[in-house]
């Protein structure tokens, strides 16, 4: 049987387009995240946006998507991705890309667009359980992206700012609506825009950790999703997680965060090419 396929995953989200271009290992663990691209939706057609990072993808690696693709894979709002070979649920995506980054992690945290999920997941990738929050929450990807705009600031340089902060006040809002118009009311009072991103950090990471502590989270845990890359919020995480005496959890992160579920989506297709294979070939063997 073939050893190396291509596989692709797709994941889309509310406002991004994430694509990944994989080398699936079917004899062994050796994977390889060989490309990856990400578009901004903006008021654009999500099935056109998603077409075009699947052909930029390919022209790059002078691959076509008929011959050379074996699998490609959605996750996220799937029924947006025209050409796909399958789906897979976003929080299994995540967490088999989660196990890509950090293949020890017994704890998987996906922290996306609309909500915060933490998942216990076994070597495999596999889901064990998980608790998240309301999609109504303030603790998510949009009410970062949301506050930055107007803060006047790129949604990529939050990280940053917070580290600045001295004085950080946390808003007082459980839901979106209430918490940003604290925020407004902060930036009347004056206070630094440092300050105001770090506390909206912690207002967030509170929510991560006690989702920790009622999934009864073992170490070590991998943070995935686009905020898994903003690196105020991984210091607030940590912070917050030192606090607490009880806690001794321990975080990991990566530069590819964004793309966990797209590689997880590419990584189950080819996992399940393969099975496909063998059941058919299987299927041929068997005496009529």
């Amino acid at each position: 049987m073939q050893e190396n396929i291509y596989t692709m995953g797709v994941d889309v989200g509310g406002s991004y387009v994430k694509a990944v271009l994989m080398a699936y290992d079917y004899e062994g663990d050796n994977h390889r995240l060989l490309d990856k691209q990400t578009e901004k939706i903006r008021k654009r057609n999500p099935r056109e946006v998603v077409d075009e990072t699947v052909e930029m993808v390919l022209n790059r690696n002078h691959l076509n998507y008929e011959r050379d693709i074996s699998y490609l894979a959605s996750t996220g709002e799937g029924e947006m991705v025209v050409r796909k070979t399958g789906h897979f649920y976003s929080m299994t995506s995540h967490a088999r890309g989660g196990i890509f980054f950090a293949t020890e992690a017994k704890t998987v945290v996906d922290m996306g667009g609309l909500y915060v999920r933490a998942i216990k997941v076994d070597p495999r990738g596999k889901v064990l359980d998980y608790k998240m929050t309301g999609q109504c929450a303030s603790g998510s990807g949009q009410f970062i992206e949301n506050i930055s705009r107007y803060l006047g600031l790129a949604v990529e340089e939050v990280g940053e700012i917070s580290l600045k902060a001295d004085n950080p006040e946390v808003p007082s809002g459980i839901c979106a609506v209430l918490a940003e118009t604290d925020v407004i009311n902060l930036v009347s009072k004056g206070l630094s825009t440092p300050n105001i991103v770090k506390g909206i950090n912690i207002s967030i990471a509170q929510r991560v950790i006690k989702l920790l502590g009622s999934l009864r989270a073992e170490p070590p845990v991998v943070l995935v999703g686009g905020m898994g890359m903003n690196v105020g919020m991984i210091q607030a995480i940590r912070e917050l997680a030192a606090e607490n005496k009880k806690n001794n959890l321990e975080f990991a992160t990566h530069p590819d965060a964004i793309y966990s579920g797209a590689i997880g989506a590419a990584l189950w297709g080819g996992f399940r090419y393969f099975k496909l294979k063998e059941k058919n070939a299987a299927a041929v063997l068997q005496p009529a």
